[in-house]
């Protein structure tokens, strides 16, 4: 697969703070990209600069091969944007919004119409297209700013922390309707987010700290290298889960035992039989990377 997007030795500063520092990373055609960061991590910031909507100091942009100077507006009509807070504008209806939108991109009559339907199809527009998007619940805003972003067929949809506050229903029907663009239209999706499931479905993710990537890969390979497994155990005394010689905890049902890897837990299971009548065993999780690689935990409900 070619690179759809490429990042070279990327740097912006605000006065004396880093906020993106020698930044490299390429996104695949097709593929899910996830940024994970904390607040400040220099995420949004990355963002705003592949956008074309803040100036870097220093590095290259590129989209689809052609590189990014703040000048080439058809290559920009390649991104779809959702940002972290709404832009559309809140007097006018969502219609009026998603047609003022589509005009940007000399998109209009029948081909507009189109679009809108094939996109109303998918994130049930209806009983919101004729109100002003000031008056939205939170979820319902989020799907008109979804719309904005597809509106023109974008090849490239770039979601910025886009179902923080959202109920669970909500978040599960944007996450449904983003699967089906990337099966449907081959859409390149970019995340940025703090919801670990999220980024775990992720093909490829970046972990990103004061402006520089902390870690990357692919989730797998990230949490065989940073979490190790765990072993829940069940119906067993302490006494014997010390004879496993490795670091645990009491839970509420038992014990959490932590090994390196599942060949580990495996020779385990396979030494002590009478120890494990009762017991799972599971990956480490992507909160688990994440502290591993930072020193620093993702508190849900924060913004960048």
């Amino acid at each position: 697969m070619k690179d759809i997007i490429r990042i070279e030795k990327l740097h912006k500063s605000f006065g004396e703070i880093k906020a993106v520092n020698d930044l490299t990373f390429s996104v695949k055609e097709g593929e899910f990209f996830a940024f994970l960061g904390v607040n400040g991590a220099g995420k949004s910031t990355t963002i705003s600069m592949l956008c074309g909507q803040l100036e870097k100091d220093e590095g290259k942009i590129y989209i689809d091969g052609t590189e990014v100077d703040g000048k080439n507006d058809e290559i920009k009509r390649e991104l779809g944007v959702v940002f972290q807070n709404s832009v559309m504008d809140k007097p006018l209806t969502v219609y009026d919004n998603l047609k003022s939108r589509a005009a940007a991109y000399g998109i209009k009559g029948k081909e507009f119409e189109k679009n809108l339907s094939e996109i109303d199809e998918k994130l049930h527009l209806q009983e919101i297209i004729k109100r002003p998007v000031g008056k939205l619940s939170g979820g319902q805003r989020r799907r008109a700013d979804v719309a904005r972003a597809l509106i023109h067929n974008p090849k490239i949809l770039i979601l910025d922390e886009p179902t923080t506050g959202l109920d669970p229903q909500t978040r599960r029907m944007l996450w449904e309707v983003i699967s089906e663009l990337r099966v449907k239209r081959k859409i390149t999706v970019l995340l940025t987010t703090h919801y670990m499931e999220e980024a775990a479905d992720a093909d490829y993710v970046v972990i990103m700290d004061s402006g520089k990537i902390s870690a990357e890969g692919t989730p797998i390979e990230l949490k065989n290298k940073y979490s190790g497994d765990f072993i829940n155990l069940y119906n067993v005394d302490e006494e014997k889960v010390k004879i496993l010689g490795k670091k645990y905890e009491k839970t509420s049902v038992g014990y959490k035992v932590e090994v390196e890897d599942t060949k580990t837990a495996t020779e385990l299971i396979l030494k002590y039989p009478e120890i494990f009548s009762d017991y799972e065993i599971r990956k480490g999780k992507m909160d688990d990377v994440f502290l591993a690689v930072t020193g620093k935990k993702l508190i849900e409900g924060e913004k960048r």
